[in-house]
C-alpha cells in the first residue's frame, strides 16, 4: 500500500461562490496559488542492526567455560566461551601424523634407479701368442727340412684359425654388450618414469595432508569462541537441526548394517535441548554458542511498492514511526535501493530499500528511546518536495487517456488545459506547466465539466 501526503497551505484557495444558500453548487472554482508541496511514499519497515554474527561450535564437545552472560557488551576479539573437544584434538594429531608420513621420500628397490650388468671380455690373448711362438721356435730346430717345413706350415694354419676364432668371438661379445646396454637403458627409463609418477603422487598426498592439518587446526582454534566485532551478546540459539536432517538423508543411502551404526554415531554427540548454553552442556557441530549484535548503528529495511520505488533515491529523507514507541517520530535517510523483487500477498512486487535510522523525539520534543533490532515500523519517504510550487488542489486534476488536464475558467466558460505535474501531495499538487498562479480552475466536479461549458 502507498500513501501520498502533502501540505495544503492555509490560504490555498479562494472559492468563487456559484450557488445559493438553499442549493449547493455542483461545481466549485478556486484560484491557483503558490504553496509548498511534498510527495510522500509510505512503506512498512523493520529495524535491523549494523551487523549480526552467530558463533557456532566447530566440533562436538562440552562447554568448558563461559566468560559472558546474556546482554553483556563485548569488544572485538574478546573470549566468549571455550569448548572442550577431545575428538577435535585427536583429529589434529592424526592429521599431523599423516603429514609426516606423506613427507617421507619415495624409495624403489633400496633407492636404485638403474641396472648395471658386467662387461664381457675375451680370455687372455697374450698367452696364446706365446704358445705359438714357442712351438714355432721348437719346429725350427728340426734338422729335416721337409718335416720342419710341414710343422711350421701347420703352426701357421693353427695360428690363423685361432685369430679367426678370436675375431668371431670378439664380434659376439660386442653385440652382447650392445644388447645389454639397450636393455639397461630401457630399464633405467622405466624406473625414472615410475619414480616421477611416485613423486607426483607423493606431492599430491602431502598437499592433502597439509590441507587436513590446516582444517583440523582451524577447528581446534575455533574451540575458543571470540567476538568478531563489538556488540551485545545473546547466549545459545537454535541447534543444528537442519544439518542433522541432511545427514539423515545421506545415512539412509548406506547399507543396512552401516546405516544403523552411522545413525547412532550421528545422534550421539548432542545432549542439548532448547538451545541452552551453560558450563558443562554438551554441544554438537553447528550448535549456536552465542550471537553478537552490533547496535552502534541501527538500520531500517523497508519494502517499497514497484509503483513508487523509482522515485526513491539515495539520500532521500524519511520520517519513521515505530509500533513500539507510540507518539514518537524518528528521522531516517535512504542508503541503498535493492534490485531483487519481492512478491506481495495481493499481487505486484516491492523492492527493498535500506535506511540509516536517526534519533527520535516525542511530540513534546523529549528524546525517544533507542529501538531494538526486529521492531516494526512505518517509513514515510519524502520523494519529491517543492517549497514554492504552483499548486492546485488534488481534486482539480483529471486524467484523460494518457493526458492529465485541469478545467480552467476563461470568460465564464470552461477551457481544457493539459498540464504537467511535479510533486503530488495528498491535498495539493504541483503544476509545472499549463496554468499559472491567479488562474481559476474547477476544484470540485471537474470530471463532469465539458469544453466551453458555462461556469458560475
Amino acid at each position: 500500500m502507498t500513501f501520498r501526503g502533502g501540505i495544503l497551505p492555509l490560504l490555498a484557495v479562494l472559492l468563487v461562490a456559484g450557488c445559493s444558500a438553499s442549493e449547493p453548487a455542483k461545481v466549485q472554482i478556486a484560484r491557483v496559488t503558490r504553496a509548498p508541496v511534498s510527495e510522500v511514499v509510505e512503506a512498512p519497515a523493520t529495524v535491523g542492526a549494523r551487523a549480526t554474527a552467530a558463533l557456532t561450535a566447530p566440533a562436538s564437545g562440552t562447554v568448558a567455560k563461559l566468560y559472558v552472560q546474556d546482554g553483556d557488551t563485548v569488544e572485538k576479539g574478546q573470549i566468549l566461551a571455550k569448548i572442550s573437544s577431545p575428538q577435535a584434538k585427536d583429529q589434529l594429531d592424526q592429521a599431523h601424523k599423516a603429514d609426516r608420513q606423506a613427507s617421507r621420500p619415495v624409495s624403489l628397490g633400496g633407492g636404485a634407479t638403474s641396472v648395471r650388468l658386467p662387461t664381457l671380455k675375451l680370455p687372455g690373448s697374450p698367452d696364446v701368442a706365446r704358445c705359438f711362438a714357442q712351438a714355432r721356435k721348437a719346429a725350427k730346430k728340426i734338422k729335416d727340412p721337409l718335416i720342419r717345413a710341414q710343422l711350421l706350415s701347420a703352426i701357421d694354419t693353427a695360428e690363423a684359425q685361432q685369430r679367426a676364432q678370436q675375431r668371431a668371438l670378439s664380434q659376439v661379445v660386442t653385440g652382447l654388450n650392445q644388447s645389454i646396454s639397450q636393455v639397461t637403458g630401457r630399464l633405467g627409463a622405466g624406473l625414472s618414469g615410475l619414480t616421477a609418477s611416485m613423486s607426483s603422487l607423493q606431492a599430491a598426498s602431502r598437499s592433502q595432508a597439509k590441507a587436513a592439518v590446516k582444517a583440523a587446526q582451524r577447528t581446534v582454534d575455533g574451540l575458543v569462541v571470540k567476538a568478531p566485532f563489538g556488540g551485545v551478546v545473546t547466549l545459545g540459539g537454535p541447534s543444528s537441526g537442519g544439518g542433522t536432517a541432511g545427514l539423515s538423508g545421506l545415512i539412509s543411502q548406506l547399507p543396512a548394517g552401516l546405516a544403523g551404526q552411522a545413525g547412532a554415531a550421528a545422534a550421539a554427540p548432542s545432549g542439548r535441548s532448547g538451545g541452552v548454553i551453560a558450563t558443562g552442556v554438551p554441544v554438537a557441530v553447528g550448535d549456536t554458542i552465542a550471537t553478537v549484535t552490533d547496535v552502534s548503528t541501527l538500520t531500517l529495511s523497508a519494502d517499497v511498492d514497484e509503483t513508487d520505488v523509482l522515485l526513491v533515491k539515495e539520500g532521500t529523507p524519511a520520517q519513521v514511526e515505530l509500533d513500539a514507541v507510540t507518539g514518537a517520530t524518528y528521522t531516517a535517510t535512504v542508503t541503498g535501493i535493492g534490485v531483487t523483487p519481492k512478491e506481495g500477498a495481493t499481487g505486484g512486487v516491492s523492492y527493498p530499500v535500506r535506511l540509516r535510522l536517526g534519533k527520535g523525539v516525542y511530540d513534546d520534543q523529549s528524546a525517544a528511546p533507542w529501538p531494538k533490532p526486529g521492531m516494526s515500523a512505518v517509513v514515510r519517504l519524502t520523494v519529491r518536495e517543492s517549497p514554492d510550487a504552483t499548486a492546485v488542489p488534488a481534486s482539480a486534476i483529471v486524467t484523460s487517456g494518457r493526458e492529465t488536464i485541469v478545467w480552467a475558467v476563461r470568460g465564464g466558460r470552461a477551457e481544457r488545459r493539459v498540464v504537467k505535474l511535479g510533486a503530488q501531495g495528498d491535498a495539493a499538487v504541483e503544476v509545472l506547466s499549463g496554468v499559472s498562479p491567479g488562474d481559476q480552475v474547477v476544484v470540485k466536479g471537474a470530471d463532469t465539466v465539458r469544453q466551453a461549458q458555462t461556469l458560475p
